[in-house]
């Protein structure tokens, strides 16, 4: 029934969606097998792309040549850029979706690829042959043959759904678990331990009074995730800001004899920096009250996603307190909010490239892996499928160091330090963010996405010519001059200090008050100039202004990134016996034993090994 597959992906979620489509692109015939065809790409949290740090993945994935960009630029009902009032380096664009209208396109995008079949079945177990993959079984008992296979199970992995003192399995509510998968894995020789996530209680939006609640609306010139010719949003969709207060707190503190979280009956760790609400009343018992998003989930739908109230506790508890929050007196809800145990694989158990220390050509990518967010998800699941790819048809691998992308970042911190709670990204993460802005991440990743075969030879020419275009700008404002009567008024008006001769529009330009906008408007024949060069959309502008104020700090940042490269580039054999260096410490040669790092930089980032411990591998490696 089944020809063999160049590479079989388990699980439609957000890793899977990207991990199939990346390698069935790239050239391999891929099956991609789900336990439902209705819900790819289900967004069982919020219904949202982006976000701190997260929107840079997002803009990643698409100068890389994935999917995810497209798909929310299509389906996104309100757009906003966060942290404006930051640097750019915190800048990040968030996009609140149409739930289903997102599962819809992903499909849609998914079956318009010619090398990409479907089937929906459960996959039980792995099928491996002299340590390689050979194909999978499934609960329907077939027997399915691939060179190589990606499991992105997210949740579902001995699922167990917990709400008040009732706890069964499941996946998400409503969606069975999978089962055996994780015993399979574990005969293989895999460790797994388990974590917990939480999601809200779903909200009837006509019986909420809005009136009672803080309109946030999106930007009034909205922008999207990808650099190809996506849709651009004309009209979008509000959200609000509601607050929790002592009363809503009390009526929770009502069942936490009977939470999960708090009896003991929940084991795995949560993610510390998005906490259940009882969790957070509890550790945080001196603050009054906790802000809520109360975030819409489609165009037509009256269903709502109330961010930041995630609980595991009784339903009429829920219910209760909920009906004590300003605005939802009246509240009707949709589901309660639950807490959800799984199964997960500790990532030092992986390569660079995500695929398995244990087993040739199995990768793990998603939540799997430990990770939490549709974003981190999304880029284990490209970068899976990629280096899926090419092990089968050239023979190479493609790693992103940290001083590239986040998405470099994303996985050396999982597969170096691994995780003892839900990894999420953050931009204090990365030690280069000024080099990692959302603004270019076309320039940074773009010509790699066109060498992979992800990218149009059309589409990256676009990209260095834009690159082009923009540097000839930047020197020309470095040599071009502005006189004190052309410019005065205008910095009289915003406060900023006259001059007092000529000076360089790059000099003026270097002034926090000053905005090239603003410039471009006091200065026609400097506006004139640039739409010469082919430079007038406002990204190419900001990202312009962005290059010109940062110079500096752009420049010692790419600096001091090229001098660490020396250490990425110290390579250390699988092989190396770290027992033998017995001037380093016992710690340090154990877990350089277990994770096998694969260069000295990777060395230098695993917890518990010193710098000490690194000069004294410098040392022996130089000998």
């Amino acid at each position: 029934m089944f020809k063999k597959y160049d590479i079989i992906v388990v699980g439609a979620g957000h890793a899977g969606c990207e991990a199939a489509a990346a390698a069935a692109r790239m050239g391999s015939s891929v099956l991609l097998i789900t336990m439902s065809m209705t819900n790819m790409a289900q967004m069982s949290c919020n219904p949202s792309m982006g976000g701190i740090a997260k929107g840079q993945i997002v803009r990643e994935i698409d100068a890389l040549g994935g999917l995810s960009g497209i798909v929310t630029d299509h389906t996104m009902i309100q757009f906003r850029m966060l942290n404006r009032s930051k640097g750019p380096a915190m800048w990040s664009p968030r996009a609140q979706s149409d739930r289903m209208r997102f599962s819809e396109k992903w499909r849609e995008l998914l079956e318009s690829i010619p090398n990409l079949d479907f089937w929906q079945d459960l996959v039980t177990g792995i099928r491996c042959n002299e340590g390689k993959v050979v194909g999978v079984f499934t609960a329907l008992r077939m027997e399915i043959d691939a060179d190589a296979l990606i499991l992105t199970n997210g949740t579902f992995l001995n699922g167990t759904i917990h709400i008040g003192e009732k706890t069964f399995s499941g996946g998400r509510i409503g969606e069975s678990s999978a089962f055996h998968l994780t015993e399979n894995l574990n005969e293989l020789g895999f460790e797994h331990a388990r974590m917990k996530t939480g999601t809200p209680v779903r909200v009837d939006g006509r019986s909420i009074d809005f009136s009672r609640l803080e309109e946030q609306k999106g930007d009034e010139q909205p922008g999207k995730f990808s650099y190809t010719d996506t849709p651009p949003l004309l009209r979008q969709r509000s959200c609000y800001v509601a607050y929790t207060d002592p009363d809503v707190h009390d009526v929770l503190r009502k069942g936490f004899d009977k939470s999960p979280l708090f009896t003991g009956r929940i084991k795995g760790r949560g993610p510390r920096y998005c906490p259940s609400i009882e969790d957070k009343i509890e550790r945080f018992s001196h603050r009054d009250r906790h802000q809520l998003f109360v975030e819409p989930e489609g165009w037509n739908t009256a269903e709502y996603y109330l961010n930041g109230f995630s609980s595991s506790l009784p339903e009429d508890i829920q219910y209760e307190a909920l009906r004590k929050i300003k605005g939802f007196e009246h509240a009707r809800i949709f589901r309660p909010g639950y807490a959800i145990e799984y199964d997960y694989f500790p990532p030092v158990q992986l390569l660079p490239t995500l695929e398995t220390k244990i087993v040739e050509r199995l990768y793990f990518a998603g939540q799997i892996n430990g990770t939490t967010g549709y974003e981190e998800a999304a880029a284990q699941g490209l970068m899976a499928g990629i280096n899926a790819h090419l092990k089968l048809h050239k023979g190479n691998e493609f790693v992103l160091k940290r001083s590239e992308a986040y998405i470099g970042v994303l996985i050396d911190d999982l597969v170096t330090k691994g995780v003892d709670e839900p990894y999420r990204m953050f931009t204090s993460r990365a030690e280069f963010r000024i080099l990692l802005r959302q603004d270019n991440a076309d320039f940074r990743l773009t010509p790699k996405g066109f060498d992979l075969g992800l990218i149009s030879k059309e589409r990256n020419e676009q990209v260095l010519h834009k690159q082009e275009q923009i540097d000839e700008v930047v020197k020309w404002m470095k040599g071009e001059s502005v006189s004190p009567e052309q410019i005065n008024p205008h910095l009289e008006t915003i406060k900023s200090a006259p001059i007092s001769q000529k000076i360089k529009i790059f000099q003026i330009l270097l002034r926090p008050e000053v905005s090239l906008q603003g410039l471009l408007e006091v200065l026609p024949n400097a506006s004139s100039k640039i739409r010469s060069f082919g430079i007038s959309d406002k990204e190419s502008l900001e990202k312009m202004e962005i290059l010109v104020k940062y110079e500096t700090y752009i420049i010692k940042e790419q600096e001091m990134a090229d001098k660490l490269t020396k250490f990425e580039d110290l390579v250390l054999k699988d092989d190396f016996d770290y027992q033998q260096l017995t001037s380093i410490s016992f710690e340090a040669r154990e877990k350089l034993s277990r994770i096998k790092p694969r260069t000295i930089g990777q060395a230098s980032r695993i917890p518990g090994v010193s710098p000490a411990d690194i000069s004294v591998l410098i040392v022996y490696i130089s000998r």
